[in-house]
């Protein structure tokens, strides 16, 4: 007990800090006058307090944290907030269920976008912008951002952003300090998602909207204002931003904040990942649009390749935004969009799956070992970029495939056995686990996953953690060798 005692020190500074997080929907409940501004204040008290307290407590325990520590720190904050942040639901709905207030609030700290909310165009307007904010920080890393802002913390930031951040080559760093690299990553962050908001508002949205919309499309956290998603606007230039903006979110930030520094955007060409993604999502979309017009489902192929597109890119990087019910295409088109959630993000990226540099590793080691097959004695190392991946690099992502993939099985066989059907089953926990949010069957597009049961729903607000933490970092709690002095 004594072991935990300073990551509880760290996480109520963490959960101090997060309490200012609920400035922005009270701003938002004055300017508006929606009549929530009191809910937030006392969900904003509560935070600050609880965070406070348990600081003041466990002040003496304070210490440098351990690598180890990170990660318990890591999984234990995010099911705290995510907890803390459901009391303006709870205080604003007195239908909502703590599970359901839970699993919306996971939903967007992990950036998934799955909700059981409904009436979302007539929510008060500091609720949608408190959704999306969950989102917005959650793009990024809540651990990161306090790193950046408060390097006085002193709370092992290496260790806490290698937990943190996805992909599996965590050691390279933009800057000299922690503190520097994560600063440099916000404020990339940061002025990307003004960018968008100033776009959206120029092609007819409102400010609620643009700014929702804006946070929800650099997170890939598919948050929307309204129950039909994007599809409520109906309008391509929209579509057109959100699209752009998500694909560049899709991308690792690390490069981005490269090519702004060294002015030069011929750093994303030079990045296999940029290509990969750029490349495959291309591809499938002039492809599957060309397939779904075929077989009759749009008049025209323009008219396909602009739905296709939309819903492709949002789904296949693992945003949740929908336009269109793609359940109703023919199968093909749904279940590759939901394929594409689970390998074409970038690390470094917002988005979640198992990100295509351990795509590109794995399909160079299965080269490899064909190659091992006709050839026993070659010298043949996976290579990215001209450089050598170290084999402990290729070995760990053969583990976390492995882990994530017997996770999607285990898991889908849990909600089966809890009654959900096997699509619905295979959908909702894809969707949770890449982070995509909407699924397949009674969790599709024109639907929520409100129809769960409180068990299923536990589920998948675990499984959202889980893919959100990439498995690894979430996982290793569990096991007997972390708890082992």
């Amino acid at each position: 007990m004594d072991a935990l005692l300073p990551v509880a020190n760290v996480l109520g500074r963490l959960l101090s800090i997060f309490s200012f997080a609920y400035l922005m929907p009270i701003a938002a409940a004055v300017i508006y006058n929606d009549g929530t501004t009191a809910d937030f204040v006392a969900a904003m008290a509560i935070s600050l307090g609880t965070g406070l307290t348990l600081f003041a407590v466990t002040r003496s325990s304070y210490r440098e944290l351990k690598p180890r520590d990170g990660f318990l720190l890591v999984s234990t904050v995010w099911a705290l907030m995510a907890a803390i942040a459901t009391i303006p639901l709870l205080l604003v709905y007195d239908s909502m269920s703590f599970t359901d207030a839970f699993f919306e609030t996971m939903s967007g700290l992990t950036t998934t976008g799955a909700t059981v909310m409904t009436k979302l165009d007539d929510a008060p307007p500091a609720i949608n912008l408190w959704r999306h904010e969950l989102n917005w920080l959650g793009g990024m890393g809540i651990i990161v951002l306090a790193v950046a802002v408060l390097p006085m913390l002193g709370v092992g930031g290496m260790q806490l952003y290698k937990a943190e951040t996805p992909g599996p080559m965590k050691d390279a760093k933009l800057t000299a300090r922690i503190a520097d690299t994560a600063k440099a990553l916000w404020l990339v962050y940061v002025g990307m998602t003004i960018g968008c908001t100033v776009l959206l508002k120029q092609a007819g949205l409102s400010w609620l909207d643009s700014v929702c919309h804006a946070f929800a499309a650099m997170s890939l956290g598919g948050f929307s204002t309204r129950d039909a998603s994007v599809g409520a606007f109906d309008d391509p230039m929209v579509e057109f931003i959100l699209i752009v903006f998500m694909v560049i979110a899709a991308m690792n930030f690390a490069t981005h904040f490269v090519a702004v520094r060294s002015r030069d955007l011929r750093i994303y060409w030079r990045d296999l990942e940029v290509r990969g993604v750029i490349g495959l999502v291309t591809v499938s979309c002039f492809g599957v649009a060309l397939y779904v017009w075929m077989e009759g489902t749009f008049e025209d192929y323009p008219t396909a390749l602009r739905h296709v597109s939309f819903n492709l890119v949002s789904i296949g990087l693992s945003s949740g935004f929908v336009s269109q019910d793609y359940e109703k295409w023919p199968v093909f088109a749904p279940l590759w969009m939901m394929f594409l959630a689970n390998i074409t993000c970038s690390s470094g990226s917002t988005g979640g799956g198992i990100k295509m540099i351990r795509t590109l590793i794995l399909a160079k080691q299965a080269n490899r070992e064909l190659t091992r097959l006709v050839h026993p004695a070659v010298v043949n190392p996976v290579k990215m970029g001209g450089n050598a991946i170290p084999n402990n690099v290729v070995i760990a992502v053969l583990g976390f495939i492995f882990l994530y993939f017997m996770s999607v099985v285990m898991l889908t066989f849990l909600l089966i056995l809890s009654g959900l059907d096997f699509i619905s089953a295979l959908g909702a926990v894809v969707g949770s686990i890449t982070n995509a949010g909407p699924g397949l069957g009674v969790v599709g597009p024109s639907s929520n996953y409100s129809v769960l049961t409180d068990f299923q729903t536990w589920v998948c607000s675990f499984t959202m953690l889980l893919g959100r933490l990439e498995v690894l970092s979430l996982v290793v709690v569990f096991t007997p060798q972390f708890w082992r002095k």
